[in-house]
């Protein structure tokens, strides 16, 4: 085994280990601890999360509630409360974000894998998308700009770029690439909004070129709203 497969397994083994509880907590802790969630900001509703980070709503629940004990979070009542970063939060205290933490390879291999499916599709989508799917497209565009936190945006990150491969016209393009991206979407963090916001000019410039068919343009935005992951996600935050 090279050391690059090595690292790979030890990384997903990181994962494997923590269970589902564990990966909110720590995925919530890491994105305080580097910032993107600030202090006093409110955690978007339990379902919203729920949904985002793909597990159940009870986990969530339960997950806030040990972030509230570990100092992370707190809970305030009354019309302008909820969950939200404590003022001062406690930071480095979760031990399970040592698994995010370690896995730098894995993530920056699955930016590529991703990069180099995404530029494909965008290429063929270029030639081969319908009126159908770019009204889709639009739409997700749309919602993104009107998303009210990162969870909401998020889900329709992922649905744009599901919807992407399929306007490829290969068949099987999102039996493909699907699993690629859910499996980068396991090292999502939250982001602040207006951060996403931005990322979204990207898709809305994207659709525009896929509907001129401009297939250099299309690949040029797709490529360069992939490869910045490299510097964006948490494993260049980290550095």
């Amino acid at each position: 085994m090279d050391t690059l497969t090595a690292l790979n397994s030890e990384a997903l083994e990181g994962l494997r280990r923590l269970t589902a509880l564990d990966t909110v907590r720590a995925r919530i802790a890491l994105a305080v601890d580097l910032g993107l969630l600030k202090p006093g900001e409110r955690l978007p509703p339990t379902a919203d999360v729920a949904r985002a980070l793909d597990v159940g709503e009870i986990t969530v629940r339960r997950a806030l509630t040990a972030l509230c004990e570990e100092g992370v979070l707190v809970r305030r009542r009354g019309r302008s409360g909820g969950t939200m970063v404590a003022d001062e939060p406690a930071i480095g205290k979760v031990a399970e974000t040592a698994a995010y933490r370690t896995a730098a390879a894995e993530v920056h291999r699955l930016i590529d894998q991703r990069l180099l499916l995404e530029c494909g599709l965008t290429h063929l989508a270029a030639t081969a998308v319908t009126a159908e799917r770019l009204a889709e497209l639009k739409a997700l565009v749309t919602e993104m700009d009107q998303a009210a936190g990162w969870a909401d945006f998020h889900t329709c990150d992922e649905r744009f770029h599901l919807a992407l491969a399929a306007a490829s016209g290969v068949e099987s393009a999102t039996a493909h690439y699907g699993p690629v991206l859910r499996r980068l979407y396991r090292y999502y963090l939250p982001y602040p909004l207006d951060y996403l916001r931005e990322s979204n000019k990207e898709h809305a410039a994207l659709v525009t070129a896929l509907e001129r068919g401009d297939a250099v343009e299309a690949v040029r935005v797709a490529r360069a709203h992939v490869e910045v992951l490299h510097r964006t996600m948490f494993v260049g935050l980290l550095r």
